[in-house]
């Protein structure tokens, strides 16, 4: 079994932070590879960001100097801090594996809304 939760979205104006949170129960947090996914309306889905068991990040050029993925393995969580936000960011994040486990295994995603 696996289950994600994402908290901390919200509503922010351009310029502002918002730290996410992704807990992670059953197997998946095991995976070596660990992801934050986001979906804006009318648009596909994007990967983000990236954070392996060891701590090696990986970025999205789109957010690249903005945004930091962390993850306490010893919580079972991980983690993106969203610095300097930009309307464009807004989307609904997720958390996953890289690559994505099946439909069946996503959360439920935290909103993001950034206005200008």
């Amino acid at each position: 079994q696996v289950h994600l939760v994402e908290s901390g979205g919200g509503f922010v104006q351009a310029g502002g932070s918002l730290r996410l949170s992704c807990a992670v129960s059953g197997s998946a947090f095991g995976l070596n590879l660990m992801g934050w996914y986001r979906q804006a309306p009318g648009k596909q889905r994007e990967l983000v960001a990236t954070i392996t068991v060891g701590g090696s990040t990986n970025y999205a050029d789109s957010v690249k100097g903005r945004f930091t993925i962390s993850r306490d393995n010893a919580k079972n969580t991980v983690y993106l801090q969203m610095n300097s936000l930009k309307p464009e960011d807004t989307a609904v994040y997720y958390c996953n594996p890289h690559p994505p486990l099946p439909p069946s295994y996503w959360g439920q995603g935290t909103q993001v809304t950034v206005s200008s």
